[in-house]
């Protein structure tokens, strides 16, 4: 039979002849693809999930890092400004000292 010769009753007839399956078996086959689509998406949100929480701990790790590092460093900064230090370092580097109470002239407006 020629494609030219075909007519769309032709063409349903063709089409209700074919055995279908039942409706109960096509409706357990929906409900099958339903459950394996269902346990592929709990998986990927499963796996998903997973390499978040790595990344949360990841995350947490480095900011405990920064925060010691944090805490190091203001130390340091305190360490470095502290008056004694910034005293005897005037002394030693560029020669200053506290003036005697007779260098210290007092200027009233």
């Amino acid at each position: 039979m020629a494609l030219s010769r075909l007519s769309p009753r032709s063409l349903r007839h063709a089409w209700s002849a074919i055995n279908w399956p039942n409706g109960r078996l096509m409706l357990v086959i929906g409900l099958v693809l339903a459950c394996l689509l269902s346990a592929v998406a709990v998986i990927s949100t499963t796996h998903q999930t997973r390499a978040q929480f790595v990344r949360l701990q990841q995350l947490e790790r480095e900011r405990d890092q920064l925060q010691t590092e944090w805490g190091q460093l203001l130390l340091e900064e305190s360490a470095w400004s502290s008056p004694a230090r910034i005293e005897r370092q005037a002394t030693e580097r560029l020669d200053m000292r506290l003036p005697h109470v007779e260098e210290v002239e007092v200027i009233r407006p």
